[in-house]
Formats: structure tokens, sequence, C-alpha cells
């Protein structure tokens, strides 16, 4: 059956939707031998001979979701040529092929998503509705109003966290929304000295130490499936009272 470049270079976990299609107008991908260049182009896998910056498609056959603790200092790609530490020199024991959904400062740290799901990577890049949560320490204390007018013009949900010299706050928001946030925390006198992002969606950092990742579990990839959907995590049945 054939189907668009992008989204079965997606699918073999090379990239996500958006980088192939960057791939594919900038000339590295060929279909039996011909370069294709255009983003309409259709083939078939099981039958054309398709090569993407002239390695042979092979599609993976198992998915494999990680989430990952960024330290501060690390660049959010596979590789960095000015040669800073980059996410791959944090992947130990990771055979499979993945790559990094959506990004984080280089002086942030926390919660990255990695998988070789190109579908799932491309509906994530694309949800403007998908919260993820933050840990932000500032040089000073947000007034109840100061709180107030950054919700109603970045919709963060912000909350202290502790502390009064330097305090963490506690912020939910889109990803579209972050650098809003941060230049109005800047204009207002109340530049960021550290981020961490400890959420997104369902799924959270917790205890996973620096510089470490962790396989997701099915739960947690089905519960973000459904916030991709903008369904709500199921509820446990309370239990009756005797």
């Amino acid at each position: 059956m054939e189907e668009r470049l992008q989204k079965i270079i997606a699918r073999a976990g090379l990239a996500s939707r958006r980088h192939a299609e960057e791939m594919i107008t900038s000339g590295l991908v060929t279909v039996n031998g011909r370069v294709v260049t255009e983003l309409g182009t259709k083939a078939d896998e099981s039958r054309d001979h398709i090569k993407v910056a002239g390695k042979l498609l092979r599609p993976e056959t198992q998915k494999v979701y990680l989430i990952l603790h960024k330290p501060t200092e690390v660049v959010s790609t596979l590789s960095d040529p000015e040669g800073r530490r980059s996410l791959r020199d944090l992947l130990h024991g990771v055979s499979e092929r993945v790559f990094p959904v959506g990004r984080l400062e280089y002086h942030s740290s926390g919660l990255v998503l990695l998988t070789n799901d190109g579908d799932l990577a491309n509906r994530i890049l694309q949800a403007h509705h998908l919260p993820q949560t933050y840990h932000l320490k500032l040089k000073t204390l947000l007034t109840f109003e100061e709180i107030e007018n950054l919700t109603r013009s970045t919709g963060a949900r912000i909350s202290r966290l502790r502390g009064k010299d330097s305090p963490w706050y506690v912020v939910t928001l889109s990803e579209a929304r972050r650098d809003s946030l941060r230049n109005r925390l800047f204009q207002t006198g109340h530049p960021v000295e550290k981020m961490r992002r400890v959420g997104i969606a369902e799924l959270e950092l917790g205890s996973l130490a620096p510089g470490r990742h962790r396989a997701l579990s099915s739960a947690e990839v089905a519960s973000l499936g459904r916030a991709l959907e903008g369904r709500q995590p199921a509820r446990k049945p309370a239990r009756r009272k005797a």
C-alpha cells in the first residue's frame, strides 16, 4: 500500500514526521535510486527501495518509549556540532535508535521523552493542549496579583512549592506557552534561575536521577495516548463502605 514518504520514515523510527519532511525537502531521501524532494510523494515500503541519508530504510518492529532525566548543560539532541554533551552520551544500554520529542533548553534539566514511534512523536509535537509541569526557581517572590496576571496572560497554573528567598514554584502549562511565561517573568523582574521539567501529561520524572533513563510502562504509554486525545485518565472505582 502506498503512503506518504514522511509517514513511512516516521513509522520506521528514523525521525519525527516533521523532521522527516525536512529530510525529504533537503534531498536526503531516495526512492528506487531517485532523489525525492516533494512532500506529497508516496511509496510502498514493502515494494520500493527507500533510502534515508544513504541508509536503507528498515521499519522498526518494536516500539521503544523512554524518559530521561536531562542534567543541565546537555543539549536536547543526539549530537552537537560544538562538541557539547548530548543525549546520546546518556543512553547507555539502549541499542535501538530513538530520538527526543520536543526540546529542553541547554541550561534546563528534567524529563525528556525519547522514542522510535514517529507517529506518536508527531502527535505530541502537534498537540497544543498537552500539559507540562515544571519546577521554577525565581530570584524573588511573586505576589498574588502577579500570579493572577501571569495566569491570565499565559494560561499557566502557578503555586509556590517552597522558600521565600529564591523561591521554587510549580508551574503547569503547554510547551507552546513556556517561552512566553519565561519572558513575562523576566520583564516583571522575576528572572528564572533554574527550570526543571517534572511531568508531561501523566508522565512523571519522579525519583529518576539526573543522567539516568527508564522505559515507560504500557500503562504510561496508554495514558499518554489518552492525553493526546483529550481524554481524562481512568479513575479507580471508589471502595464501598461496609
